[in-house]
């Protein structure tokens, strides 16, 4: 017994001393990395964590908060426009059902095209001009868009300002992974993704007051109003871009951050990355020669495009809301007590999967989620059921896409040009849905599906309608 003693005793000093070399090691490892910057070198750990705060809070402060506001504005386009057809857009403009879904196609086919060009530019180029350039594009295109007359003017449009908005998203996404380590990114990509719901959140109650109080000021349609507002607004937000937004840790300016910030910056992302150094990179196009040979790029295409067809929804919740048989003020402000759920529960999920660096099972929870809404929302003619189902019906893809795009980027090895390419061809291949998803929700089967609110009868047969419509 005092021999297994001993020998228990010398096998704990043995594995004590293994994991002080271990961590010794890592220490080395990060001295390594850390010998790099030398204006870092030099500085205490207490001085180097009291860089590192400032850091995150000028990230966290400054720059989340304006391009979240960016982010809102571009999809408050898209939600104005569902909820300008309701204020009148297609009638006014003397449109088809078919010409509308088109319209609403040919944005992404501009959205498509400009991605993957502009990104991988992007990750070469100068951040803070091109992304304030772009979304002050898209808002004067907006705004011109009050001074349509027909439908191909609205086919137009539409096209132009897919092609503005188009690099957006995936240029935000990559400047988010070049900033912040794998367990900040997944909770930051959800503050400011969740413009994308804010904007659902606002749009509603935003088209409920135009529609109140400026229908018919200076001879124009509250839908004309829409845009006006949201291109003037849009451009405010993109000149604060100008001081707002940084270019990457190696080649920002004194405008945003001090030196040290700088090489705090570049020292976080590389002991993130296991010691790969950002300029460990080739030309421009070898990222995107890289991304397409990674089975990666093409595992997580997939994996996006299922999700981005399940929020196809979006374009038409306000007609879909409009089924419960509410007049239309009510039924812009009704939209947003759903959003503000999946808003809630996307930073809750988001932080999550960062914190535990899981993000698989957070995706299925959500769809699961979803597919519950859906199936109760098809399966009943209760208005309070249908609409506890739009509840889980908006929070599913919503949260599956914010736990989703983190993942491809915090995933995926230097270089940044190989990033920036897979985060675009993965969001150019699952956009390519918003050419058919248009066509799902046409007027027709919209009002199969409304609600008995209105209507006095309960038939079975009614029901049978719904879920074929569905």
């Amino acid at each position: 017994l005092p021999a297994m003693a001993v020998q228990r005793t010398m096998s704990h000093h043995s594995s004590t001393e293994k994991q002080h070399a271990v961590h010794l090691e890592g220490e080395a490892v990060v001295d390594e990395y850390l010998s790099l910057f030398p204006l870092l070198a030099n500085k205490s750990l207490e001085e180097r964590q009291q860089i590192e705060r400032k850091l995150k809070r000028k990230l966290d402060w400054v720059f989340l908060p304006v391009v979240t506001l960016m982010l809102l504005m571009g999809y408050l386009d898209r939600i104005n426009v569902a909820n300008a057809r309701l204020a009148g857009m297609q009638d006014d403009l003397y449109m088809s059902d078919t010409t509308w879904s088109a319209g609403i196609s040919l944005f992404y086919v501009g959205y498509i095209v400009t991605q993957l060009p502009a990104t991988v530019y992007l990750a070469k180029g100068l951040p803070r001009w091109q992304i304030p350039a772009y979304v002050i594009a898209w808002s004067v295109i907006t705004a011109c868009m009050a001074a349509m007359t027909s439908g191909w003017s609205f086919l137009v449009c539409r096209f132009m300002v897919g092609v503005a908005e188009g690099p957006f998203l995936p240029m935000v996404s990559l400047m988010t992974s070049s900033w912040y380590t794998k367990e900040e990114a997944p909770l930051r990509m959800a503050i400011w993704h969740a413009g994308n719901i804010c904007s659902n959140i606002f749009s509603g109650l935003l088209a409920a007051g135009i529609l109140e109080n400026m229908n018919g000021l200076a001879g124009m349609r509250a839908w004309q109003w829409f845009v006006i507002i949201e291109g003037i607004v849009g451009l405010f937000v993109a000149v604060m871009g100008f001081w707002c937004i940084p270019n990457f840790p190696h080649n920002t300016g004194t405008y945003f951050m001090t030196p040290e910030m700088s090489e705090m910056a570049q020292y976080r992302m590389i002991v993130s990355a296991g010691g790969r150094s950002e300029d460990d990179e080739g030309g421009a196009w070898e990222g995107v020669k890289l991304a397409c040979q990674d089975p990666f790029t093409w595992i997580y295409t997939v994996l996006h495009f299922g999700l981005i067809v399940a929020l196809s929804f979006k374009d038409f919740f306000p007609s879909i809301v409009k089924t419960l048989g509410y007049s239309n003020l009510m039924t812009y402000l009704i939209q947003a007590p759903p959003y503000v759920f999946a808003y809630i529960a996307t930073c809750v999920i988001s932080w999550s999967s960062g914190r535990y660096q899981e993000h698989c099972w957070h995706i299925v929870g959500s769809t699961v989620a979803c597919i519950i809404g859906v199936v109760i929302m098809i399966s009943t003619l209760n208005a309070g059921a249908r609409y506890f189902g739009m509840f889980l019906l908006c929070a599913g893809p919503f949260v599956g896409l914010n736990v989703h795009i983190p993942w491809e980027t915090t995933n995926v090895a230097r270089p940044r040009t190989k990033r920036g390419a897979l985060v675009a061809i993965t969001n150019c291949i699952a956009s390519v849905s918003h050419w058919f998803t248009p066509y799902f929700f046409v007027s027709h089967s919209l009002a199969a599906l409304q609600s008995p609110i209105n209507k006095s009868s309960f038939a079975p047969k009614n029901l049978v309608i719904k879920m074929e419509a569905f």
